[in-house]
């Protein structure tokens, strides 16, 4: 097996090239953000409905409804929904506010804190009206739509750093060289899911001894690094079961399962229904969402 050269980030499509903002609301946990991931762009998300938990570089984040939650660049996270979970997710490059930051350097300050804004903060109100005209000026692409929403930006993340201030954490971010050997396992077991991976051999890509590579492993992902590949095989095999018309049988093994009744059983706990199930709503254009409900991603495996 030839080991990637490279860690590489996920690539966010914006419609305009030239105004790198994207707004959507989803519903539940996609299998994309299932999965532990980092980007160049940075993410805001406002909960509207729910709740669920977020981990951030390891540390864990929980957020209810009316959350606002930053996610900057390049940081490792992964969501989690325990409870009906509506959210709104605002991303956009950095370079969409390069000019603004010359007169304050600061601005981006909000997304270094691993904080959050909660309804109980006096400038909740505003922020959350402020991300609403964006999200709404986004989907309408009125005149001076771009202008618009670079201003709310702007007084958004403002206030947000007046208000905001680095919290106090009881653990420490993962940060330096961990976080890098994180990035570069995480991609290789991406890139190699039908591989049967041992701790030695993961611990082996990291430099790192079994022990410090499962304990590092567990605070960034939340779960074993045998129990991640597992869901990172499932959501593959959501995939080509919407995307192609491959036997179930063929896509198991092509995932790394070589048992098909370990298959549907793991299938089915986690993704909440049956690989034929997930085929048939395909077919009818109904997006798949993996269950984040079935088990809990702090459980021991």
């Amino acid at each position: 097996m030839n080991r990637p050269q490279s860690v590489v980030p996920d690539a966010i499509a914006f419609t305009n090239a030239a105004f790198p903002f994207t707004a959507s609301t989803t519903h539940g946990i996609f299998a994309g953000a299932q999965r532990l991931h980092w980007h160049h762009a940075l993410e805001l998300n406002y909960i509207r409905g729910g709740t669920g938990f977020i981990l951030i570089n390891g540390m864990k984040l929980p957020f209810e409804q009316g959350d606002i939650i930053f996610i900057n660049s390049n940081d490792l996270h992964r969501a989690y929904e325990t409870e009906d979970l509506v959210m709104d997710v605002l991303m956009f490059e950095p370079s969409l506010l390069a000019i603004d930051l010359k007169f304050d350097p600061d601005l981006m300050a909000p997304f270094r804190m691993l904080d959050k804004v909660d309804k109980r903060s006096p400038v909740h109100a505003e922020l959350s009206g402020l991300l609403q005209r964006m999200m709404d000026e986004n989907e309408s692409g009125g005149t001076a739509y771009m202008s618009l929403i670079r201003s709310d930006l702007i007084r958004f993340l403002s206030l947000s750093n007046r208000h905001l201030s680095a919290p106090m954490q009881e653990n420490k971010p993962i940060k330096g060289r961990g976080m890098h050997a994180l990035k570069e396992v995480l991609r290789t077991m991406e890139l190699h899911v039908d591989y049967a991976w041992t701790l030695q051999e993961l611990s082996d890509l990291t430099h790192l001894s079994p022990s410090r590579f499962s304990a590092l492993f567990q605070q960034a992902v939340g779960t074993s690094p045998h129990h991640y590949l597992i869901q990172l095989r499932l959501t593959q095999a959501v995939h080509l079961l919407e995307t192609t018309d491959h036997k179930i049988i063929d896509i198991a093994e092509s995932c790394g399962f070589r048992n098909l009744s370990n298959f549907n059983r793991l299938f089915k706990q986690h993704v909440g229904a049956s690989p034929s199930e997930i085929r048939e709503r395909a077919n009818a254009g109904r997006p798949s969402i993996i269950s984040s409900k079935s088990v809990n991603p702090f459980d021991k495996q």
